[in-house]
């Protein structure tokens, strides 16, 4: 594997630098450094500075935003905007339901959606996991009757993340009961939030938050015109949305940044009159981690040369498996440097704990999540055991 950059990948590194260090508002990327919850504002500004710029989403067709960029600048332009902690661009949006009405949506529906998908004037959110159909994704029980011109929708979904935030749902219904497999009697289906029927309910999460939701639908009505592709087809729609979410999940720029910052916050801290820094069993546990990181950027990089024709490559699972796990490490690790000072995580303002120690744990228990959205990494092992390892 070549692992030097050409000179004109070296270029197109620094130009990406360039802009996302210069184009997007400091205060932004000083709240996503500082580990602060964006507003839906501040996420629409960043995406909407991006989409001017034509970096909102490289990978769509080039007719609806895309640029006929490689798989490698794909990857340059992920990571370079993780490390200049610049918001990547919505995932409902760019790198799930855009992707799915790029490639199976009807010309009206792209029309229609792409242009508001890719500049964050709908924001979307993902209607999949069930109370008792997370992983198990075939077994939802939320259905959809057709009734003239309508599609009928009942059901709840959960884990509906920034629900709270969105216009429209796309939505995995359960359109013919009667189907031998499960999975031949999903449909996909497209809804406005505010539709009468349609209830949002928060989820308070362990770090205090309200990331997450319940939502209900009683008799929602849903235009004809909004199903996705093919009736009974959602499952193919909703493993190639899974496909493309697992390719960025790893969030390998925004580890490195941890470990940085790690690094930065262990020259501060003295334990027994010598800085945490010196210490051979943290300089240890963080060179494992660096270790650890660059063998998984160069498993990326693999997955990049061989990704082709616009589909998600088979290791993708192992970019998720391996990616969540290295930053559930990495916000492990800054609890640790903390020490006592992570028990602060709720200080007030007049605190002189520094704050990235007071959310220090707030962020561990925030990023438990990694490992279970995209496919929970229980299910990534079992795709990696059948499609990569022929098991």
């Amino acid at each position: 594997m070549r692992l030097h950059l050409s000179p004109e990948d070296r270029a197109f590194r620094d130009e990406m630098r360039t802009f996302f260090t210069t184009s997007v508002p400091q205060s932004i990327r000083d709240a996503v450094a500082a580990h602060r919850e964006l507003t839906k504002e501040q996420f629409i500004e960043a995406q909407r500075a991006l989409n001017a710029a034509g970096l909102a989403v490289p990978h769509w067709p080039v007719e609806w935003g895309g640029r006929d960029w490689t798989p490698l600048q794909r990857h340059i332009w992920r990571e370079e905007m993780q490390l200049a902690g610049v918001p990547e661009p919505l995932a409902f949006n760019t790198s799930m339901i855009g992707p799915v009405i790029a490639t199976f949506g009807s010309q009206e529906q792209k029309e229609r959606f792409l242009p508001a998908t890719a500049n964050l004037d709908i924001w979307w959110c993902q209607g999949f996991s069930e109370p008792d159909a997370g992983s198990d994704l075939a077994s939802l029980r939320t259905t959809a009757v057709r009734d003239g011109d309508d599609w009928v929708v009942n059901g709840q979904k959960t884990w509906t993340t920034l629900g709270q935030h969105a216009d429209w749902i796309f939505c995995l219904v359960r359109t013919d009961p009667t189907a031998e497999k499960r999975q031949r009697g999903i449909s996909l289906l497209l809804f406005p939030m505010d539709t009468p029927g349609v209830t949002l309910r928060p989820i308070e999460l362990l770090d205090g938050g309200f990331e997450v939701n319940e939502v209900f639908f009683e008799d929602v009505r849903v235009p004809a015109e909004n199903l996705v592709g093919e009736e009974n087809h959602g499952w193919d729609y909703a493993k190639f949305l899974l496909g493309n979410e697992r390719v960025g999940i790893a969030r390998i720029g925004s580890t490195k940044r941890m470990l940085i910052e790690a690094k930065e916050h262990a020259r501060g801290i003295t334990v027994n009159g010598a800085p945490l820094s010196e210490d051979p069993y943290m300089t240890a546990r963080i060179a494992e981690l660096e270790n650890e990181l660059l063998a998984l950027e160069l498993t990326a990089l693999r997955v990049v040369a061989n990704s082709a024709g616009g589909r998600p490559h088979p290791a993708s699972s192992v970019l998720k498996l391996r990616g969540s796990e290295l930053q559930q490490a990495a916000t492990e690790l800054l609890v640790d440097i903390a020490g006592p000072l992570s028990v602060a995580s709720f200080a007030d303002d007049e605190s002189d704990v520094p704050e990235w120690a007071q959310v220090a744990t707030p962020s561990y228990l925030n990023y438990r999540k990694v490992s279970i959205y995209g496919g929970s990494n229980e299910v990534q092992r079992t795709i990696i055991a059948g499609s990569i390892l022929g098991l």
